[in-house]
């Protein structure tokens, strides 16, 4: 008798291959931008208090809003940031920065740059267009002075940029890709975009418009380039291009960074 015809006979297993699944991308979810959201209220009131309670304390009056109202935003940054560097950090294991996207773009810094003055140059033309109102709004009201224009551009090209494209191409819009596909994912993060400045320009839907324009043309950088480095740089010229305007007292430049 043949050892396949003898039962008592332990047959060898055989091994089924493991498929391994591939990667979500991004790894985060939704609940982890509920999370977000939800977060992001308190840490901008901790950034308030924090600076407005010393303030009040010491009797101290700053000579113009901006040299409250920028640090108040910036310890709110580092509060928001430091929150989602938590839940990708300890919820995932994975690095802040490169998860974000902040990577190295796959464009010259200098054509980067350049997209963001044309697209500036076309949000002109686009404000005219749609006939942007120009009257007194809480974003005209902090800059009363040529010194708060100047610390507003410094703050506007730098900090601003890199936490909003952090939050909206680099947190925000791969989810949306990865839900609704690339073009409907860059026009729903670049919505909220343009949302977020609602108040800020005398709650004018045509400001809202025509930024969350401007933030679809900075989604198409960060989907094209894959880099939300990009996304900021471009942020940044384009930003840089309004306020270089103001400083130069131009008058007919619209407001819309």
């Amino acid at each position: 008798m043949s050892d396949a015809q003898q039962p008592w006979l332990e047959q060898p297993e055989i091994q089924q291959p493991q498929l391994e699944l591939p990667e979500r991308i991004p790894f985060w979810g939704y609940n982890d931008l509920l999370l977000f959201l939800g977060l992001t209220p308190v840490c901008l009131l901790l950034g308030y208090a924090l600076v407005k309670l010393p303030l009040y304390l010491l009797h101290v009056h700053p000579a113009v809003q901006v040299e409250e109202a920028l640090p108040e935003q910036l310890l709110g940054y580092l509060f928001i940031f430091g929150a989602l560097a938590a839940i990708i950090r300890q919820g995932y294991g994975r690095p802040f920065w490169a998860s974000l996207g902040w990577t190295q773009a796959r464009l010259r810094y200098g054509l980067i740059a350049g997209a963001g003055m044309v697209t500036a140059l076309l949000v002109v033309v686009a404000a005219n267009l749609i006939r942007l109102p120009d009257t007194a709004n809480p974003m005209t009201d902090l800059m009363s002075t040529r010194t708060a224009i100047l610390l507003m551009a410094i703050f506007g090209t730098t900090v601003a940029p890199v936490c909003e494209e952090l939050a909206f191409r680099g947190f925000l819009q791969p989810l949306l890709v990865r839900s609704f596909g690339a073009a409907p994912g860059i026009l729903l993060a670049a919505l909220p975009f343009g949302l977020l400045h609602y108040q800020e320009y005398g709650n004018s839907w045509r400001h809202v418009l025509i930024i969350s324009a401007a933030g679809a043309a900075f989604g198409a950088m960060r989907q094209a380039t894959g880099s939300t480095k990009a996304a900021a740089l471009m942020h940044a010229a384009y930003n840089a291009f309004f306020f270089a305007a103001m400083l130069s007292d131009s008058k007919d430049m619209p407001q819309t960074w």
